[in-house]
């Protein structure tokens, strides 16, 4: 057998020969005594994360987000309160996990900004924004976001989204140094937080939609000096391979068109380490375009995009890795939290990595080795009947082939679990997953040609989202009939027995990622402005209060004078505000909320949901200019704008365009009046009577709108008695929750 059917079979890398990269005795390295700190954060983080900080991203090494503290318990949880809160004066989305030092909280907003706040009183220390051009929003999937900080003896490190990396001193804010991490001519982001380990900062990227090839860099913590840098798929086939590494992972991709798309994988969100082992693990993304057919036309496995890869964190050494997903053609990324454990697999004590990527599988794997030890789907699944624990594989179904004809498959692109962290509880034994269930249509077209930012690499067929298409049709509807189709699950997942301890169904698709507490509670921030405590073993919920918008980021604790606090970003966005609805209109805007026992606290009142004073402009233009532009609408503003024209809530909802809006449309899309806001030119995309198309189609949107404003209570009864049939038989299809 040659080392790349070892490859494709998903096996270890001393089985791939010594040609690859120099043998690792991994028995030996799993006995050696764990390194020795570099930096007080270090120390702290090996020993035994300190239970009154929150030192880095995931609070741990192993990345569990679960605090020893038990301060807040099941018994007086009720008794939770606002101590303060802090307007963050933005108002795209929120994902960051925040870090506590020094009863000092730092977290990150909307445009890569900073902010350190005192934890006891929210007073503002200090803010630094890195002065992201708003241009580059443009390039940023999905949503202008950024997702928290590294921290390294003084020092705090942030990625921006236009692909710098800058250390911060840690008390005052001021810029240490910063270097580019990125090919500026190239449409990269960074939204992922860094990882400082062992005296080494270590960031990832993004942009595989827009085509570009992924890579994970380390830089020195003290100088920003480039200590080595691991790329996750082959570069141009044309030249030679960059390593013998690269030379195997090119036998697993066909032609070239991957090559001029850029290929993707790129390291967008999770890592982990194991100081015992020295290993860092990252997960990589989808490859550039999505349909594998259109990327890898005569077939292979594509490494390593959707993989779990293991490297040496001193080096950037390759280890080993596991593909969850091989020749990915559903953007099923394995870039979703990991977290370390140890566990009893079949009566062997195991030292494992476990995660929930898109594809709807949960993977137990050996993290020395990178064996699978179980795999088991925690959604509906229907591109593969299940995952085969010898070869690793998943088994594809007939569904997974969508060449010769379009398919609708589970998951969606969303995935069954997104960037959200999850959680772990060792004394329940339970991970908890904030999970999505939806189906989506993929299709492969017969002509492709790779397109520049800002359009999308996806190789799906024209039109192949039309099912979706819901434009016109009343937000309540369309609410209603996406509470049923797509559905937003927390779920506790077993990862020994492999089954559903329990779960609870939400409003709302999108909700916040998870924390959990020695205590027994499990904290979650949810779509539909909430934050609920549940118990930790039952899922019985224990306590909520209104957050005044929607979450997405995930909870923290930390304590402070004895006394334990919760905190957590509130602010509606990412893929969910930009895709889905936000069901409740209003919204308090974006704000750090941190509460304690007997907190007194009180939210200022939510705002109005939006609503159209006067009627818009005429809707003059012909059905056939109209369905025009909503094709084009489609392909290229509902990534930003929403898919249907009123779904969008985070960027403006182009049905309320002021009559001054409507005048300056034009030059607004091809002229770029108004690129300083993140609204680039499109000229180099569509023509002057496309852009009058797209602007006919949301004229006759917004008339719809008005005209459903202003009806009587009679077309409210009649909304109200077709989203009952619509939930009844949405409820038939999907089946149980």
């Amino acid at each position: 057998m040659t080392a790349a059917m070892f490859v494709n079979a998903n096996l270890r890398a001393l089985l791939m020969g010594a040609a690859l990269i120099a043998a690792v005795d991994l028995s030996g390295a799993e006995q050696r005594p764990v390194r020795a700190p570099s930096s007080w954060v270090d120390q702290k983080l090996i020993d035994a994360a300190p239970p009154n900080a929150w030192l880095t991203h995931g609070y741990d090494y192993a990345e569990t987000r679960a605090s020893p503290l038990r301060g807040i318990t099941k018994g007086n949880v009720s008794e939770l309160g606002l101590a303060w809160y802090f307007d963050t004066g933005t108002r795209r989305g929120l994902e960051a996990t925040p870090l506590v030092m020094d009863g000092v909280i730092y977290s990150t907003l909307d445009w890569s900004e900073v902010i350190a706040n005192d934890a006891r009183t929210g007073e503002l220390l200090w803010r630094f924004d890195p002065q992201v051009p708003r241009a580059w929003g443009a390039n940023a999937c999905c949503d202008v976001v950024n997702r928290g900080l590294a921290a390294w003896g003084d020092a705090l490190y942030l990625g921006t989204l236009d692909g710098r990396l800058i250390a911060l001193q840690r008390r005052t804010g001021e810029v240490i140094w910063e270097v580019l991490t990125i090919d500026p001519d190239r449409p990269y982001t960074i939204t992922g937080a860094p990882r400082a380990i062992n005296g080494k900062i270590v960031i990832g990227n993004g942009g595989a939609e827009y085509g570009v090839r992924g890579y994970v860099t380390a830089y020195d913590a003290d100088s920003g000096d480039e200590i080595w840098r691991f790329y996750t798929v082959p570069g141009d086939p044309a030249l030679p391979p960059e390593s013998p590494l690269m030379d195997m992972a090119a036998d697993t991709w066909t032609g070239d068109l991957y090559y001029k798309s850029g290929g993707g994988g790129t390291v967008w969100d999770s890592m982990a380490y194991d100081p015992n082992l020295n290993f860092l693990y990252i997960g990589v993304g989808n490859g550039s375009p999505w349909n594998r057919w259109v990327r890898s036309p005569q077939g292979g496995d594509n490494l390593f995009l959707s993989s779990i890869v293991a490297l040496d964190a001193d080096t950037g050494a390759y280890r080993w890795h596991y593909q969850t997903t091989p020749g990915d053609t559903w953007d099923y990324t394995a870039t979703q939290h990991m977290i370390l454990a140890e566990l009893e697999v079949r009566g062997q004590q195991r030292r494992v990595l476990m995660q929930a990527p898109k594809n709807g599988f949960f993977y137990v794997i050996d993290r020395a080795t990178g064996e699978l030890l179980a795999a088991d789907n925690y959604v509906p699944v229907t591109w593969a009947s299940r995952v085969d624990l010898e070869s690793g594989r998943p088994v594809e179904t007939e569904n997974a082939d969508h060449r010769a004809q379009r398919q609708t498959t589970s998951p969606a692109s969303v995935g069954g679990h997104n960037w959200q962290p999850m959680a772990y509880n060792a004394e329940a034994g339970l991970v908890y997953i904030p999970a999505l269930e939806a189906a989506q249509e993929f299709s492969t077209p017969a002509l492709y040609q790779p397109a520049d930012s800002p359009h999308w690499n996806l190789g799906q067929a024209e039109g192949a989202s039309k099912a979706m298409a819901l434009g016109g049709i009343p937000q309540a509807l369309v609410e209603g009939a996406l509470k049923h189709l797509v559905r937003g699950t927390l779920i506790a997942w077993d990862p020994v027995s492999q089954t559903k301890r329990w779960h609870v169904r939400h409003d709302t698709p999108w909700n916040g990622g998870v924390l959990t507490t020695a205590s027994g509670l499990l904290f979650q921030g949810t779509g539909d402005h909430r934050l609920v405590a549940y118990d930790a073993s039952s899922g019985e919920r224990l306590w909520e209060t209104p957050t005044g918008t929607g979450v997405v980021a995930p909870p923290v604790t930390f304590e402070v004078d004895g006394d334990q606090y919760l905190a957590v970003l509130a602010g509606w966005g990412g893929i969910g505000g930009l895709m889905m609805p936000r069901f409740e209109a209003p919204s308090g805007g974006n704000r750090l909320l941190v509460y304690r026992l007997g907190g007194q606290g009180r939210l200022p009142a939510i705002q109005t949901p939006p609503r159209m004073t006067s009627a818009p402009p005429p809707s003059v233009a012909s059905k056939a200019a109209i369905v025009r532009g909503e094709g084009l609408y489609m392909e290229y503003c509902s990534r930003c704008h929403g898919p249907n024209v009123g779904v969008a809530n985070v960027v403006r909802d182009l049905r309320y365009m002021s009559d001054a809006t409507h005048q300056l449309f034009e030059p607004i899309v091809l002229e770029g009046i108004y690129a300083g806001l993140g609204m680039v030119s499109f000229a180099d995309h569509l023509s002057a009577q496309q852009v009058r198309d797209i602007h006919d189609y949301l004229t006759e949107a917004a008339n719809q709108t008005w005209e459903y404003q202003e009806q009587s209570g009679w077309w409210h009864d009649v909304t109200q008695r077709l989203l009952q049939d619509v939930g009844e038989l949405a409820g038939k299809l999907m089946g149980p929750p």
